[in-house]
């Protein structure tokens, strides 16, 4: 709520579906190929070619719609969207109008430690169009991407601020990441967001006038638009001004959107149902097979790891965020018997590393095993976690196990009371002023004992001894 203002956002989300070939044609759907190089007469809608369904396509947008609480069409159908642009080579484009696939879903997130629900109108199968770059006085037209196959999904009006914007696209996108189809890729446009605003007053009944701003591919930016947009909405009616219906775009560069073209009807497109495509039919048993391969889902798999393994809330959710994460986690925590170290070694540590190195955790040089096996020597005190952390540094740069590292580089944990003992005596006979000044009352003074015994040590000390026996002689 701004004021007197009730912002009203929904979101289409064009998720690209991971398929080796296009919707309709056996033409490659791979990322980085020379311009135009995954084409076909079906792609150019050339006079005579005709499309056929890719099968695999129907599956992940079944599987899809099933992981976001929809129901699935037995019978759904393919239509054309009538349209002109220089890169929609057939002068439509192939879509589902009033018979899609899925409706009637939602997805549930956290925001602000409440849970958020916003329903799902539908998602549906479709092609992608072409890319047009722009070049002065004359345009390239790329086909690559003409015919790919996307799943658009779309939300009802329920989001009420760019920050729930913006975490329900993320979740959706961690939803088809886990399912495996799609992979979310924002800056290669495998995940691209079109945001519908509009405001109106606390107490109306009625929506006010629908802006969508096209193809955000940023979470970020998705928060951004839509507050930039509310607030132009809300002062061009304060001043007496009119909201058109339009299109925007965003202009990342300057925080604000500007008007692209007016926005078309439905009746604009002129959709009729595609005369050469049969309707799709989805069996039962088909759905069922389906529903039998979803993985663990990433919010089942957070409320898991807060049962099974005792983690906050907070680690759970981090954990989830991509299921190569929570594998690696998992593993990590069931071969060290310890969760929580195995949580805190990923989360702050590895990530810091991977985030600094632009590594993927699947690519990570540190297995999860090799990680569970570190953990173990701290917990069986043959190190310390500052020397773990040496180690650890060393397993980086290093294929060795953590084991053979504290051998080699004689960083085993000094666990002779004896020697310890020596080593404490010998700080406290050097530094007597200190000493009486912990006596007077001076107890912070406690951690430069400490410090010191550790810097005796070269960091091999056990902490729990030194701090045992500094306790004892200081008094």
């Amino acid at each position: 709520m701004i004021g007197d203002w009730k912002p009203v956002i929904g979101l289409e989300i064009h998720a690209q579906l991971n398929t080796e070939s296009k919707m309709f044609s056996n033409d490659s759907t791979a990322f980085g190929q020379g311009d135009n190089a995954n084409i076909s007469p079906v792609s150019l809608g050339l006079p005579g070619a005709l499309p056929v369904v890719n099968k695999k396509a129907i599956e992940n947008s079944i599987k899809t719609g099933l992981a976001l609480n929809c129901k699935i069409r037995g019978t759904s159908v393919f239509a054309r969207k009538n349209y002109f642009y220089p890169d929609l080579p057939k002068g439509y484009q192939i879509s589902q109008f009033d018979k899609p696939l899925c409706e009637e879903g939602y997805v549930e997130f956290h925001i602000n430690d409440q849970v958020k629900r916003v329903g799902i109108t539908r998602a549906h199968m479709e092609e992608d169009a072409g890319k047009s770059t722009h070049h002065g006085d004359y345009s390239l037209i790329n086909l690559n991407r003409a015919g790919v196959p996307l799943l658009e999904i779309v939300s009802e009006p329920e989001i009420e601020t760019p920050a729930e914007a913006a975490e329900y696209a993320r979740t959706v996108r961690q939803i088809l990441r886990f399912l495996d189809v799609c992979d979310g890729n924002l800056e290669e446009g495998s995940l691209r967001c079109d945001c519908n605003v509009s405001v109106m007053k606390k107490d109306a009944t009625e929506f006010g006038t629908k802006v969508e701003i096209k193809n955000i591919n940023s979470f970020r930016f998705v928060e951004k638009a839509i507050d930039y947009e509310i607030k132009r909405q809300i002062e061009v009616i304060e001043s007496g001004g009119e909201i058109m219906q339009e299109t925007r775009l965003f202009d990342s560069t300057k925080n604000k959107t500007y008007s692209m073209r007016k926005k078309e009807q439905a009746h604009d497109y002129r959709y009729f149902p595609d005369p050469d495509l049969l309707p799709v039919q989805v069996s039962d048993e088909w759905v069922s097979e389906i529903k039998s391969t979803l993985p663990e889902l990433p919010r089942d798999m957070a409320k898991r790891f807060q049962q099974d393994y005792g983690l906050p809330e907070y680690d759970a959710s981090v954990l989830t965020q991509e299921k190569s994460l929570a594998q690696y986690f998992e593993q990590a925590a069931k071969e060290s018997s310890n969760a929580k170290a195995a949580s805190n070694w990923v989360m702050v540590e590895l990530q810091r590393e991977l985030n600094d190195k632009k590594i993927d955790i699947e690519n990570s040089p540190i297995s999860a095993s090799r990680l569970a096996q570190l953990i173990q020597l701290i917990d069986k005190k043959v190190i310390s976690g500052k020397i773990a952390k040496k180690v650890f540094a060393f397993m980086l740069e290093d294929d060795k196990n953590p084991e053979d590292i504290v051998k080699e580089k004689n960083l085993v944990q000094i666990t002779d009371e004896s020697a310890l003992e020596k080593m404490v005596d010998e700080i406290i006979a050097s530094n007597p002023g200190q000493v009486e000044q912990y006596k007077a009352g001076k107890t912070k003074l406690f951690g430069f004992f400490v410090g010191q015994a550790m810097k005796a040590s070269k960091g091999q000390g056990n902490p729990e001894i030194i701090n045992k026996l500094l306790k004892s002689k200081l008094g």
